[in-house]
């Protein structure tokens, strides 16, 4: 029962066994997103994600899955995200990015696809973008200077930004009408181009991230200094929208 699949895929039907013998009539759908949605997933690096929708009445009797969350954890199978039809479709001002994404990049594994059909307005994931784009800004600032220039923290601090900050470039690719590429490598060039921003450090803080460009001191933290100024132009871009 712990091995850890190859792909989400081979997850599916005792995923949905368990769920269905758990809430029964209550179970609205399954779905797949993430990492696994989008081609990404790497076998005991990634996690599995899946977005479970119940009824009201099934959204009540979620200690009965303790025993699931438990045993699916061993798989690589993060906390199932428990939603209502109603608690999405009431939240898509809220959580535009979050259910933006979700659209666009996912599988459906069980019953209805209700994020095929979702209206985002683009005044609330344009006050979304602004929001992320300048709080990342203010993070990344404060996380360099926390590197104290030391040479390990700056890598880490490139490898763990530059992923998530695909969501969000989604959401920006989205509200200028332009395609939205599916890995977030394409995503966050694409991103670039669209925005005339510099292309090359980006390029330079995917291939730190992917070990494939080995940098000194002194190289790393030119490049995050560089790789700051492109998300402040970024956010200066955002905010005249």
């Amino acid at each position: 029962m712990s091995k850890i699949p190859q792909s989400p895929d081979e997850l599916y039907n005792e995923f949905i066994y368990d769920m269905k013998h758990q809430f029964n009539t209550d179970l609205v759908s399954i779905v797949l997103y993430g990492s696994g949605a989008k081609g990404e997933y790497v076998r005991k690096k990634s996690d599995i994600n899946f977005l479970v929708v119940l009824t009201e009445d099934g959204i009540k009797k979620l200690s009965g899955a303790f025993t699931l969350v438990k045993k699916w954890k061993k798989r690589n199978v993060a906390v199932p995200l428990f939603l209502t039809r109603d608690y999405i479709e009431s939240s898509l001002d809220s959580f535009p990015i979050e259910f933006l994404n979700m659209k666009k990049f996912h599988k459906l594994v069980y019953g209805e696809d209700i994020l095929s059909g979702l209206q985002i307005s683009k005044d609330h994931l344009r006050l979304r973008c602004e929001e992320q784009i300048k709080g990342k800004l203010l993070h990344l600032r404060e996380d360099f200077l926390r590197t104290l220039g030391n040479k390990r923290p700056l890598g880490s601090l490139l490898a763990v930004t530059i992923p998530a900050f695909a969501s969000l470039f989604t959401a920006l690719l989205e509200y200028k009408d332009l395609d939205v590429p599916e890995l977030k490598r394409d995503t966050i060039i694409q991103t670039a181009e669209s925005f005339s921003l510099n292309k090359e450090i980006f390029d330079r803080v995917l291939a730190v991230r992917e070990k494939t460009l080995k940098l000194s001191k002194e190289e790393l933290i030119q490049l995050t200094q560089d790789y700051i100024e492109e998300i402040r132009k970024l956010a200066n871009i955002v905010d005249k929208w």
